[in-house]
């Protein structure tokens, strides 16, 4: 499933094209995906403008004139791939934000097609496409958007500085769950998936299995954790902006931020910590590969 780093590069890359945009028209082409479509989807897009696109945790956040809110999950498999310029005359495409398991462009799976006409006057389409169709798109008031099933209690956000040593520990004390589940507590941290808690981990020194309550114990320890997370996302997110600022044809192959791995795919190989000298190595907690060093992470 794409993490927030990816879906940040996702809302950056079609940041441009949608904001101050005019919906001019909006082809549905199933009734579901995860959830059915609702009943009155096109003529509620149909003409409005967007206003804003945000993001919170792993949701993008549509906000449109005249007070509805669209929001959008990418689910298992979900990308949108950008085509500008007229129907069938000199189109260009790109596919905002690089994943590190590969995107569909097979148009068999292009579900939801947004017509756009920018302020200049541009024609832009954005093509939603989900083979697995996990995803969804469910309108919100933007009154009550907080409130919505799919955001109501959702932890703080790991980016800024909203994210650090006191309030993690705060969040993790008395919990006797291993770190690792604590972390992936969306009640908790709003947006943080399997691969970067691994890479925040390692970088923290911190065993994936060590109790959380032990490390809401260690304020150092804390502020190393909420500092190595708050690095590992960051990263992630300029490393994939650089990508899209690039605007290169992509085929949604392997993304940007899987070369910087230390730990995570990364089971046998040498731990790239200097002075390590241990190996990578790979367990299962609650049914997900955890990958960590077990000489340097203790």
């Amino acid at each position: 499933m794409p993490e927030l780093p990816e879906v940040e590069t996702v809302r950056r890359g079609l940041q441009p094209v949608f904001e101050g945009a005019r919906i001019v028209d909006v082809e549905q082409r199933r009734p579901d995906l995860r959830y059915p479509f609702p009943a009155d989807f096109v003529p509620r897009l149909r003409g409005r403008t967007v206003v804003s696109l945000g993001r919170r945790a792993k949701y993008l956040i549509m906000h449109l004139d005249d007070d509805p809110v669209l929001i959008c999950h990418l689910g298992m498999s979900g990308s949108f791939r950008i085509r500008s310029g007229p129907i069938h005359s000199g189109t260009t495409e790109t596919l905002p934000g690089d994943f590190h398991y590969a995107r569909s462009k097979d148009e068999a799976h292009d579900h939801v097609v947004f017509h756009l006409r920018d302020a200049a006057g541009a024609d832009h389409r954005a093509v939603f496409n989900d083979p697995r169709r996990f995803g969804f798109m469910l309108f919100c008031d933007a009154a009550g958007l907080d409130a919505h099933p799919s955001l109501a209690g959702l932890g703080i956000e790991p980016t800024g500085n909203a994210l650090d040593g006191p309030s993690l520990a705060a969040l993790l004390a008395g919990r006797r769950t291993p770190i690792k589940a604590a972390l992936l507590d969306q009640r908790l941290i709003a947006g943080l998936g399997n691969i970067y808690v691994c890479e925040a981990l390692w970088r923290a020194r911190i065993a994936p299995t060590r109790e959380a309550r032990s490390v809401a114990a260690d304020p150092g320890l804390c502020e190393d954790l909420a500092a190595a997370i708050r690095a590992v996302i960051a990263e992630a997110i300029v490393a994939g902006g650089s990508s899209l600022r690039d605007h290169v044809q992509t085929d949604g192959s392997l993304g940007y931020f899987q070369h910087s791995f230390s730990v995570y795919d990364r089971e046998g190989e040498p731990c790239p910590r200097p002075g390590c000298g241990g190996t990578v190595a790979r367990m299962v907690q609650a049914g997900r590969s955890t990958f960590y060093c077990p000489a340097c992470q203790a």
